[in-house]
């Protein structure tokens, strides 16, 4: 890989890992549309918002990490049968209530920041600062939105601790 100086070896773990997190995000997404598609009840209007903020913004990270695979010189992954195949997450049914929607969501949000770390890991083997910088952006979004969702399933006496 002669235009980005790159090690192709190592290089080549790093697709590896990018399109295990690119099949995450696929099957997020669709989790995403799902529940704004089948939220109801008396969050129905922030969550149905919340929910298609949530999947354009997954919509553009699919965009961005399969272009990174590109810009890296290999093919990304681009078919359903192999996402649900190498993903870390799993599908989800449809009839599930606003609060176990969100817990669903940060679950999910624990395994693709660990995914995450993982691309940065091996990224950071190879030397490769474009992606560590691509998915250090995405860790730092998703760690502050996965915050969000935690405070709006909190009680208000829950809070947060206290500093000293």
């Amino acid at each position: 890989m002669s235009y980005l100086d790159l090690d192709n070896g190592k290089t080549e773990k790093t697709v590896f890992e990018l399109n295990v997190l690119l099949s995450d995000y696929h099957v997020y997404y669709q989790k995403l549309r799902n529940f704004h598609w089948n939220i109801f009840g008396k969050n129905f209007f922030d969550l149905h918002e919340k929910f298609e903020e949530l999947y354009n913004d997954a919509k553009l990270k699919v965009d961005e990490i399969a272009e990174r695979i590109l810009t890296l010189r290999h093919q990304p992954v681009s078919n359903l049968s192999k996402y649900l195949e190498i993903s870390n997450l799993k599908e989800s049914s449809s009839d599930k209530t606003d609060i176990e929607m969100i817990e669903i969501l940060l679950k999910d949000h624990g395994t693709i920041l660990k995914q995450m770390r993982k691309v940065v890991k091996t990224a950071e083997a190879g030397d490769d600062e474009g992606t560590i910088d691509l998915i250090g952006a995405y860790i730092r979004e998703l760690e502050k939105t996965s915050w969000m969702l935690d405070a709006w399933r909190m009680k208000t006496s829950e809070g947060v601790k206290k500093s000293s």
